[in-house]
């Protein structure tokens, strides 16, 4: 989730920056502001990056897919269980040999969700300052927004299904998108940034949820992540899109229009995709599962894929728990791991690292606000591809804990370079290297795990809620500490803000060393008989 804090700083720097009033927002011409993106260098670099991770990303999960190989039940000690609990047998989904179906299309469709989560968060970064005064509300709308999306998206998955909410959450994203391109004054653009927020909030909890439960167990991992460079793809395109305002201070209602077309093509692709097999054979709809086993994994596996899916639910029969049932003691635990990942990925320092990456880079000589955007995407990009690519090697909490081992370092750096006088004349370049290596080391773990690892750790009656919950608290948090930054900043300094993150991500490496579980290379029912029976 790290591009959803980045997007969402550079908002609202953007913002503290911009004062207009929304009468003249048709007829100013633009003024830079000092910490946007802008020009074609930086894209030029940041798609290069993402197209070759994409295409060799695609490539490996094109072969994993024909390599389905027998995952061999195991029992693992696990360090996040509740402790006692549940008495079902989780048999691992076998499929052996080459596969007729295949996964790739249905992620690519619900990736357009990632894609649109991307573009609305950066889209208001270019157009904000064509804009009005006062708009801190068309900033702060989105994440008001989302968060109540987030919550929504769990209990749509777990009453319509995983598809079909999609096409549900197509619904405020197309409407958001057409309100703010026709938007003749501040309050509907507000309640159309505020459906937006809905829609990439229900986004953000469905599409990773989806893709894991469709996913191979062996490249789980690198499709989920997809999730995360369809994001920054997202992202690069409202950049892209914002190039033409500088000629047209009119282009920014197609900007914020062009939206509806990705929301119309979620909508349709859905109708074309198959439900989660998990889902279905949970809700007693073995035929509709066996349809969407064929389509996915190949009529050979079908047979066996039903009954490995049926049989992991053959000891109990209790329906999917309510949202009180998150906090019972019985789950409360492995729910809170979820929580306390997306708290410490916020309280980790990436808004400071964001919001003064253009001081920092001028204070090292780099005056172009373009090589200081650069730079930072680049990292966050190349980060999150690489961690794609390990995700299945190292796995999830080797990952995790390399992160956030490198964003304590970083950010230790950031600070001495601050106030230790023996590195003054080195200080501006030590202040670029430690804010390129954190921005990198967030991308390898502390950005893309948490929204990935949620869906395999959460029991499958409690998924879809709990994984809602936890990124709720993402949205909370990060809308928390948007507000409060600034003062803290104003009233500690930057040095001791940065040596404070430094402390909460050493924390969050005692933290997951811990309470985390591993999952690479399980099923999502062994990993759920391991968290809820303390083997």
């Amino acid at each position: 989730m790290q591009s959803s804090t980045y997007a969402a700083v550079k908002g609202n720097a953007a913002f503290a920056f911009q004062r207009r009033s929304f009468s003249n927002l048709v007829s100013r011409s633009a003024t830079t502001t000092g910490i946007r993106f802008s020009t074609g260098s930086y894209f030029a670099q940041l798609h290069s990056s993402a197209s070759k991770a994409m295409g060799a990303k695609l490539a490996r999960a094109e072969n994993g897919i024909h390599s389905l190989s027998s995952v061999k039940a195991r029992s693992v000690r696990a360090q996040a269980s509740s402790g006692g609990g549940d008495e079902e047998e989780a048999i691992p989904l076998r499929s052996e040999g080459k596969s007729s179906g295949t996964v790739l299309p249905f992620v690519g469709v619900a990736c357009l969700g990632a894609i649109l989560f991307g573009y609305h968060l950066g889209v208001v970064n270019g157009a904000l300052e064509y804009l009005a005064k006062d708009l801190g509300w068309i900033v702060s709308a989105l994440l008001a927004g989302a968060t109540v999306g987030s919550f929504t998206g769990g209990a749509l998955a777990d009453k319509f299904g995983r598809t079909r909410t999609f096409q549900l959450d197509a619904i405020p994203l197309a409407i958001g998108a057409f309100l703010c391109a026709t938007a003749q004054s501040v309050q509907t653009m507000i309640v159309g940034r505020l459906l937006a927020g809905v829609g990439i909030g229900i986004s953000s909890a469905i599409v990773p949820l989806y893709i894991s439960e469709i996913s191979p167990t062996e490249i789980r991992g690198a499709l989920g992540s997809v999730n995360q460079l369809f994001i920054c793809i997202g992202i690069l395109a409202a950049l892209i899109a914002g190039l033409p305002l500088a000629a047209n201070p009119l282009w920014w209602r197609t900007m914020f229009g062009v939206a509806v077309i990705p929301s119309v093509l979620l909508a349709i692709g859905m109708g074309f995709s198959p439900e989660s097999p998990r889902w279905l054979v949970q809700q007693g709809k073995l035929t509709q599962a066996e349809k969407a086993i064929k389509t996915l994994y190949g009529k050979e596996k079908v047979v066996e894929l039903v009954r490995d899916l049926s049989n992991s639910g053959q000891g109990t029969s209790e329906p999917e728990a309510g949202w009180f049932g998150l906090f019972s003691s019985r789950y409360w635990k492995v729910v809170s791991v979820g929580a306390a990942l997306f708290l410490f990925q916020q309280l980790a320092g990436i808004n400071a690292v964001v919001y003064y990456s253009t001081s920092v880079f001028r204070s090292a000589g780099i005056q172009s606000d373009v090589a200081a955007s650069a730079l930072v995407g680049a990292s966050n990009v190349f980060g999150t591809a690489v961690a794609s690519s390990l995700m299945d090697k190292m796995g999830r909490k080797s990952l995790l804990l390399t992160s956030f081992g490198g964003m304590a370092l970083s950010m230790l750096l950031l600070s001495l370079s601050f106030t230790w006088k023996a590195l003054a004349a080195y200080s501006g370049t030590l202040a670029v290297v430690g804010t390129v290596l954190y921005v990198l080391s967030f991308s390898l773990g502390a950005g893309p795990v948490p929204a990935l690892l949620l869906p395999e750790i959460f029991a499958s009656r409690i998924r879809a809620k709990a994984v809602a919950l936890s990124l709720g608290m993402h949205w909370i948090s990060n809308f928390v500490i948007g507000l409060y930054f600034l003062s803290v900043v104003t009233k500690f300094g930057i040095s001791s803000v940065y040596l404070g993150f430094a402390g909460v991500c050493v924390l969050a490496v005692m933290y997951i060393a811990g309470n985390v579980v591993e999952t690479k290379g399980r099923s999502l029912e062994e990993i759920e008989l391991a968290l809820t029976s303390g083997a």
